[in-house]
């Protein structure tokens, strides 16, 4: 049986989720802020997940661009209690991750790296 496209990107979400154990939650989404797919606990809302990492990544491209640093790779953001990182998929999409405080950044970058080879494929 073929999957859906979605049914390939949540899946894929999940690899990225059990390849990485802090990983919490993944997400892609649209440059639009509109959900794509996702692997995200029932107490965070996607909508805003989608709306948020649609911003940041808006606002990272322009801080790149405006501060001479070239083409945006990856967008971070360390708060007490864990980590978002984001990571364009090709120029629609951005691959959203959640992860512990305690995680393993260079793991985690490495994983997300492959996972948005994988995903630009399909979305």
């Amino acid at each position: 049986m073929v999957k859906s496209r979605n049914e390939q990107l949540v899946e894929r979400l999940r690899d990225l989720q059990i390849s990485s154990p802090d990983v919490e939650a993944a997400a892609i989404v649209s440059v639009d802020g509109l959900s794509i797919a996702s692997s995200l606990p029932s107490n965070i809302e996607e909508d805003r997940v989608s709306a948020m990492s649609a911003a940041m990544l808006s606002l990272g491209e322009r801080i790149a661009s405006e501060l001479g640093r070239g083409a945006l790779e990856q967008v971070y953001v360390k708060g007490e209690r864990g980590f978002v990182i984001l990571s364009a998929v090709g120029e629609e999409a951005v691959l959203t991750v959640l992860a512990r405080q305690q995680a393993k950044l260079g793991l985690i970058f490495l994983d997300m790296s492959r996972a948005v080879k994988e995903l630009a494929k399909l979305v």
